[in-house]
C-alpha cells in the first residue's frame, strides 16, 4: 500500500490511528520517512507520533513505584522482625537459664538445646506461613485480575516464601540458642 493512501485514510473523516512497526534502530529514518509520506498526503494536518514503549511504561508506572515501594518496606519490616526475633530469644533463654542448666546437667546435647529454643518459634512462624499463604494467594489474585493479560500463581512462590522465612528467622535466633547451649551449666544454675 503506498504512503499517500494510507494517510489519506487518516483525514478528519478516518480513524486517525496508525500502528507501525520499526525495526531496532530505525526509529530516525522511519520516523523522517513517515514525516515526509504524511506531510505529501495531508500537509494541512500535523503529524502527531507515540511509541508504544513510552505509552507502556506511562501506563504501568504507578505498578513500578508500588513494586519499588513494596520492596523497600518489606525488607524494612524484615529487618524490624529480625530485630524483635533477636530480642525474643534473648528474652526467652534468659527466662529458662534454669531449665538448660538442668537439662545440660541431665545429659542434654548443644543440639537439643538449640533445637528446643528454635523449635517454639518455627512452630509459631509455621502458624503465621499457614494463616498467611492462603490470605496472599486471594489477595494477589484479586489484584492481578485488574491486568489485561494475567499471570498465573503457582504454589511454588509461596513454598519458597515460607523456606525463606523460615531460614530468616532461624538465623535470627540462632545465634542466642547457640549461645544458651554453650554456656556452662553451672553458671546458668547459679542465676538468679
Amino acid at each position: 500500500m503506498q504512503a499517500g493512501r494510507i494517510f489519506s485514510l487518516l483525514g478528519p473523516t478516518g480513524s486517525g490511528n496508525i500502528f507501525v512497526k520499526i525495526k531496532a534502530g530505525g526509529t530516525k529514518g522511519a520516523v523522517a520517512w513517515m514525516r515526509s509520506a504524511f506531510a505529501g498526503s495531508l500537509p494541512d494536518i500535523p503529524l502527531h507520533y507515540e511509541f508504544v514503549e513510552e505509552q507502556f511504561a506511562e501506563n504501568y508506572k504507578s505498578e513500578t513505584l508500588t513494586g519499588t515501594l513494596t520492596s523497600y518496606f518489606a525488607l524494612i519490616s524484615i529487618l524490624i522482625s529480625c530485630l524483635g526475633l533477636f530480642g525474643l530469644a534473648t528474652f526467652m533463654t534468659k527466662q529458662r537459664t534454669k531449665e538448660i542448666g538442668i537439662r545440660e546437667v541431665l545429659g542434654a546435647s548443644d543440639g537439643n538445646i538449640t533445637t528446643l529454643i528454635s523449635m517454639d518459634f518455627l512452630k509459631l512462624v509455621g502458624l503465621a506461613l499457614f494463616i498467611a499463604s492462603p490470605l496472599a494467594y486471594y489477595l494477589m489474585g484479586a489484584w492481578l485480575d485488574g491486568f489485561a493479560y494475567g499471570v498465573d500463581m503457582t504454589w511454588w512462590v509461596f513454598g519458597l516464601a515460607g523456606l525463606l522465612t523460615v531460614l530468616i528467622v532461624f538465623a535470627a535466633i540462632n545465634f542466642q540458642a547457640v549461645k544458651a547451649a554453650l554456656t556452662n551449666p553451672v553458671k546458668s544454675l547459679r542465676t538468679e
